[in-house]
């Protein structure tokens, strides 16, 4: 039995090797460049500003109102599943196995396209909301450099990474009602429409043309207020 290595030996052996490295080239001076200008600091928060945005509520009420859809339609579905799984354990003691089998087979093939089914909506979801809120951070892009530059700012941080900042230096208010004037609602495909079609036909709508085509659509007639005096609010 050879004998156990010393306790320096066995130290030696766990240490890992140096390997050579090739030398490393010495970096040459660098010019002396233009300085940078004196930082002129805003702050904002997207998040309050998305809060504040009427296009971003319109599009969350829109598209969590076809989520909620999805998630009724998923679960009634189960329920199915559930339903007919059950009918089947309580008939397949008078049943033959090729019919148990026929009935599992078919079950199982309702499962694997529903759930084939309900991932495809729920990608199309995704997507419309993808395009909804890609406009508005499109526009808000814009609308941060515009707001900072007609204050002299020249560096704008997210408040949620600042610990301290005064009232004057927070741009998010004039944002969000800069983006409420210039984007009050935004482009949402239809629920029966599926964003990656719309997008390869290169008709994708802008927000001008669904504005233009409430513009170009003829008035809705209301009555009197006299004979109904609920229609002055439509």
């Amino acid at each position: 039995m050879p004998a156990a290595p010393a306790d320096g030996d066995e130290a030696q052996s766990q240490t890992p090797p140096v390997l050579p490295l090739p030398p490393v080239p010495p970096s040459p001076d660098i010019p002396r460049g233009v300085a940078p200008p004196v930082p002129v600091i805003g702050v904002i928060s997207v998040p309050d500003v998305m809060r504040l945005s009427s296009a971003a509520q319109q599009a969350e009420r829109v598209l969590g109102g076809r989520r909620d859809e999805l998630a009724r339609d998923a679960q009634k579905e189960q329920a199915g599943w559930r339903d007919e799984q059950q009918k089947l354990q309580a008939q397949a003691k008078n049943m033959a196995s090729d019919q148990i089998q026929q009935r599992e087979r078919r079950l199982q093939e309702r499962v694997i396209g529903a759930q084939r089914d309900f991932r495809n909506r729920n990608r199309i979801v995704q997507e419309a909301a993808q395009v909804s809120l890609g406009q508005i951070e499109r526009e808000l892009v814009q609308i941060i450099r515009q707001v900072a530059s007609s204050r002299g700012m020249n560096l704008v941080l997210h408040r949620e990474q600042v610990a301290l900042s005064q009232d004057g230096l927070d741009i998010t208010q004039q944002v969000a009602d800069q983006l409420n004037k210039v984007l009050p609602t935004v482009f949402i495909p239809a629920a029966n429409v599926d964003p990656e079609v719309l997008a390869k036909s290169g008709t994708m709508p802008t927000t001008a043309d669904v504005e233009r085509q409430q513009q170009e659509a003829p008035a809705p007639v209301v009555a009197p207020a006299a004979t109904a005096p609920a229609a002055a609010h439509h």
